[in-house]
Parts: structure tokens; C-alpha cells; sequence
């Protein structure tokens, strides 16, 4: 379990690393440039890193991981993640440099991506938005379905369980995926799958900081706060900051 939260980790910190310092260098020089090289690497790296963390999080036979999972199976599955969303992110990268600009390169976003960036070119895009499309297909609702069928085995498997502290447990243990599971896929669709009707760009500008920072910032709480260690240490600090006790001085 904590191999695979290092390299959700590592993802997240990735993620925000991508994005996040350019924003800050355009809001803090108050000119909002990006170099088309530039604008390209920070497009591939995104849809990598998000492709990747969408592929770990998928679960597979989760009732047999005592028999299945050990050191070596951990290596393939999280190095298989990381080439599958570097492979799909070059496709489509690979794509996106057929695509023409002229006049005002004006991106309606607060980083580099692809649908953005269809919007603006003077060519034909509909190979791009089909490949899009495609890639959207196996690299997000593909994982996302086999979350879905796996905890349909879950659930069908604790409602089995008598007793009402083992069913509590089980739920227990479920619970930090399942939010971070919903955290994720929740703001992937509010940033890819947004109206067009009624949708301002400050609203987008909010949902994709929240997908590229917010996201990655609750996903090590979420899971830290399962650790007994962690909460006991939190519980402490909490503790610590009460109001300071009376001094008492002698006469």
C-alpha cells in the first residue's frame, strides 16, 4: 500500500510542479506569456502525470491482493502506469504539433493543454478531438470502470460479513480511495467536460487550480489521515495550540 501511495505522491508533486510555477512567474511579472516549446512540454507532462495517477488508482481483483500482490507485481503495475500515460501523452502531443496558429495565440486558460489549444488553431482539428476523445475513453473512463466493477465485488463481499464491527472495518478501509477516487475523477470531469453555455473563465480558472492544486494537496491528507500514527501525532499538534494553562507564582 505505501509503494504505491510514494508513486501517488510522487504524481501529485509532479502535477503541481507543472503548472503551478509558471502561473505564479505570470502573475507576479503581471505578463501572461508562454513560449510554444514551452507551452508544449508543459502539455505533455500534464497529460502524462494525470494519465499515469489515473492508472493507479484502478484497482483489479482487489479481493485476492494476499495472493497476487508482492515486490514484483508492484514494480510492473506502477512502471506499467507511468508508460501508459507517457505513451498516450506523446500521441497526442505528437498530434497537437500538426496544428497551425495564426493571428492572436490567445489561450482562454491558466496552463497548456490540449483542448485550449484545438480552439485556437487555424487548421482542421478533428483528428486531434477524435484522438482526444479516444485517449479520454482508455485513460479516464477505462481505469474508471474498473473501480467501479471492483467495488461491485467489494460491497457484495462485505454485505456477506455478519458481523457489524468486520462490515464497519471493511468500509473503514475502502474509504480513503473511494474519496480520493471521487476527488479526482470529480474535478477531471468539472475541467474536461465543462458546459459551454454559461461557464465564465474565472469559474474554469477556479476548477482547474482546484484540480491542479487542490487535488494534489488532499490526496497525502486523506491517506495520512488512515495511519493510527499520523492521527495520533495530529492529535498532538492539536493539543499543543490550546490555550496556554495559568502560571501560578509563589508568594
Amino acid at each position: 500500500m505505501y509503494y504505491f501511495l510514494s508513486h501517488l505522491s510522487c504524481l501529485d508533486i509532479c502535477i503541481s510542479s507543472v503548472t503551478v510555477p509558471q502561473i505564479l512567474v505570470n502573475f507576479l511579472h503581471q505578463q501572461q506569456t508562454i513560449s510554444y516549446n514551452e507551452c508544449m512540454a508543459q502539455m505533455f507532462f500534464l497529460i502524462s502525470f494525470m494519465g499515469a495517477e489515473g492508472g493507479l488508482l484502478a484497482i483489479c481483483k482487489p479481493l485476492h491482493y494476499s495472493r497476487l500482490i508482492n515486490t514484483k507485481v508492484c514494480t510492473i503495475l506502477a512502471v506499467a502506469t507511468w508508460i501508459w500515460g507517457f505513451l498516450d501523452s506523446a500521441l497526442l502531443t505528437a498530434l497537437n504539433t500538426r496544428l497551425e496558429f495564426c493571428g492572436v495565440n490567445q489561450i482562454h486558460h491558466i496552463f497548456c493543454d490540449l483542448p485550449p489549444l484545438m480552439k485556437i488553431a487555424c487548421n482542421d482539428a478533428h483528428i486531434n478531438e477524435v484522438a482526444d476523445h479516444i485517449s479520454g475513453l482508455f485513460m479516464g473512463v477505462g481505469p474508471l470502470l474498473v473501480i467501479i466493477f471492483s467495488y461491485v465485488f467489494i460491497l457484495s463481499s462485505i454485505l456477506k460479513i455478519r458481523s457489524t464491527t468486520g462490515k464497519h472495518k471493511a468500509f473503514s478501509t475502502c474509504a480513503s480511495h473511494l474519496t480520493v477516487v471521487f476527488i479526482y475523477y470529480g474535478n477531471a470531469l468539472l475541467n474536461y467536460q465543462r458546459p459551454r453555455a454559461g461557464y465564465s473563465l474565472a469559474t474554469g480558472t477556479l476548477v482547474s487550480i482546484m484540480f491542479c492544486v487542490i487535488t494534489p494537496m488532499l490526496n497525502p491528507i486523506v491517506y495520512s489521515l488512515r495511519n493510527k500514527e499520523v492521527k495520533e501525532a495530529l492529535k498532538k499538534a492539536v493539543e499543543s495550540w490550546g490555550p496556554p494553562g495559568h502560571c501560578h507564582s509563589r508568594s
